[in-house]
């Protein structure tokens, strides 16, 4: 039997919907996004606009509730998802915010090759979907990615392996280092070197003396000081160390005593939830140091996300052995 009262079991059964809205919003933008990103267009928008009527903004969702056949007149779930989710998702992106950015401005990668590596300039068409940062969390569970889109065409370097994008400057790689650039202080460790792009910009800042980065490949770091270090104004607080980020994080990083430490060494949160779950609990080896994590929400997400599957198994199963608030605390802390 369960433990929830009859009002907790009504509280609990909101929560479970909120969560069945969550995985269809997901679906929703992954087929999208891996599928037809660029199906709206310039001119769908421009039609739409052309006497002022609805906002950019509003003919964007309106499209995407198009695309997806949804209709908020004859489903109660479809007009929540609708207002509550795709319409406050909906994001117009600024160019300039982006192309004003020190590194986007002052590093230009050289379109070239160089063994099964290729370092190239890609670019969004207008209109083109793109998450566009952190996942949004709110208070009842309720979480969404924002959707980002330009107006006009955004370019963007990237880096290549075997013909597979294996690193990129793009407005979600700047929009979600922004917190641990800000709070970046004294010693600094970063863990993932990619472009380059948060050891340039932490570097920049005067309350930053140092900033060591571990990389694990060496090929990275070789490209890395060939193509890019190069052009950093900061050289000289920079420290490039070839290492398993967990063996440093044991072994090394208690006797370093770093202010600030950022972790980003994933793709996604498909791979990254495990290594977050794993490097989590290493923060207690360095007491001293404040830890910040790239796409922390989108991870967090997915954890909460495998934790509430198995809340509500037991739950429906009636074998759920703990109270109402330990249920929705162990979904809010997947990880504690």
């Amino acid at each position: 039997m369960n433990k929830f009262t009859y009002s907790e079991q009504i509280k609990f059964e909101r929560i479970l919907n909120t969560f069945s809205l969550n995985f269809r919003l997901t679906e929703l933008y992954a087929f999208y996004l891996e599928r037809f990103p660029e199906i709206i267009t310039e001119e769908m928008i421009n039609a739409l606009c052309q006497d002022e009527v609805i906002t950019k903004k509003d003919a964007l969702s309106a499209l995407i509730c198009e695309i997806f056949n949804l209709d908020q007149d004859k489903s109660e779930e479809d007009k929540r998802l609708i207002r509550d989710y795709i319409i406050p998702s909906v994001t117009l992106l600024d160019a300039k915010k982006y192309t004003t950015d020190p590194y986007y401005k002052n590093i230009k990668l050289p379109d070239i090759k160089d063994g099964n590596w290729e370092f190239k300039n890609e670019s969004y068409k207008p209109y083109r979907a793109v998450i566009a940062h952190d996942m949004k969390f709110f208070d009842d569970f309720k979480e969404f990615p924002p959707l980002g889109f330009f107006t006009e065409e955004f370019k963007f370097p990237a880096v290549l392996e075997d013909g597979n994008e294996w690193m990129t400057l793009t407005p979600v790689d700047m929009d979600t280092c922004e917190e641990a650039i800000e709070k970046a202080r004294g010693k600094v460790v970063t863990f993932g070197l990619g472009l380059g792009y948060y050891a340039y910009m932490a570097s920049l800042k005067e309350n930053v003396s140092s900033v060591t980065v571990v990389e694990k490949s060496e090929k990275v770091i070789e490209l890395f000081k060939k193509y890019i270090f190069p052009h950093f104004p900061s050289k000289d607080k920079i420290k490039i160390v070839n290492a398993d980020a967990f063996e440093y994080a044991e072994e090394v990083m208690p006797e370093e005593e770093f202010d600030f430490a950022f972790v980003d060494i994933w793709r996604d949160a498909s791979d990254g939830a495990p290594i977050y779950k794993r490097m989590k609990p290493l923060e207690k080896l360095s007491k001293k140091t404040e830890f910040s994590y790239w796409i922390e929400n989108f991870l967090i997400s997915r954890l909460r996300a495998e934790k509430f599957v198995e809340i509500k198994e037991l739950y429906r199963a009636g074998k759920l052995d703990m109270s109402y608030d330990e249920a929705v605390l162990a979904i809010k802390n997947p990880i504690s």
